[in-house]
């Protein structure tokens, strides 16, 4: 099943989220039957990672937003810890500082966009903006509004300027998963710290939400910058999704190993050199020295 093409919001279609649902896993029937394909893309997402380090020619922003308790920390720690980190950043959103309120909505992001060569994984985004702003009124409605085409400006620029590729994922579950996972933390003193009284005062503006994220969809999906909606019910299958769209967005860059910016052949000679001077006897190696021959003793 190609995930890519099937959960791509279409540049200007018009999305409904309860249309869509949130326990959908394909073919599969469990996790087990879905962690062979899973490791194969996270295979090929290490290997393209290196090309793109290597190359630095491309950059990738990868957006993941959702709902408390959606599976961001999740599919950070399941899908992109394997790769790199010397060649990738996590930054997480929360809620703007005071000096950062103090400027435009993008001020705080920008700085954290990838340099080419580099991967850059927003937890939260820039789309904060118009979401939690605009439906706690935050701001009036003329200035979120306005914000869907600076958003598209802001992606715009990293795309025809610096080469970045962006994939933005809204990872989608159901209320009642949501309150499912909410008991896990609950009973689960390893994952206690996760709570947070704003998730039970977040989830009563539930409706909301799912209305602003349909008019982020439909403003902000482009062909440069698209979004894909992520059934999540099933983690693993959100893993394996994830996983195959990211790793068909790097494939697609092309990318190859630069080639040697030194003359090889010259390289080659001044080991050499250095090899004999260190074996002290004109020879490339040392496993090829004669020594005395000694009895052996018993």
């Amino acid at each position: 099943m190609n995930y890519r093409k099937k959960f791509m919001v279409e540049p200007g279609s018009k999305v409904k989220l309860d249309k869509i649902d949130p326990g959908y896993k394909g073919k599969h029937l469990s996790e087990g039957d879905a962690q062979a394909e899973t490791d194969k893309h996270c295979r090929q997402l290490r290997e393209s990672q290196y090309l793109l380090y290597a190359s630095r020619t491309y950059a990738l922003l990868i957006v993941l937003q959702a709902m408390d308790a959606g599976g961001k920390d999740g599919t950070v720690s399941h899908v992109m810890s394997v790769m790199n980190p010397q060649g990738t950043v996590v930054t997480s959103f929360k809620e703007p500082t005071a000096i950062e309120l103090q400027h435009d909505f993008l001020w705080r992001v920008h700085p954290h966009a990838p340099a080419k060569g580099t991967i850059a994984i927003f937890n939260r985004s820039h789309y904060e903006g118009v979401l939690v702003e605009r439906v706690h009124k935050l701001v009036p409605k003329q200035m979120w509004s306005e914000r869907y085409e600076l958003i598209n400006q802001f992606e715009q620029l990293l795309y025809r300027q610096n080469n970045t590729r962006i994939i933005k994922f809204f990872l989608h579950i159901s209320p009642e998963e949501q309150l499912a996972r909410f008991k896990e933390r609950l009973d689960d003193p390893a994952r206690n710290w996760k709570i947070s009284e704003s998730d039970y005062t977040e989830r009563e503006y539930w409706d909301a939400y799912m209305k602003a994220y349909e008019q982020v969809f439909a403003h902000t999906s482009t062909k440069y910058a698209p979004w894909y909606i992520i059934p999540s019910n099933h983690k693993w299958f959100r893993n394996l999704a994830v996983s195959q769209i990211v790793a068909a967005t790097l494939d697609e860059m092309g990318m190859q190993l630069p080639k040697p910016s030194v003359d090889l052949e010259m390289i080659r000679q001044q080991y050499h050199k250095a090899t004999r001077e260190a074996n002290g006897n004109g020879s490339d190696d040392t496993r090829n020295k004669k020594g005395p021959k000694h009895k052996a003793r018993m």
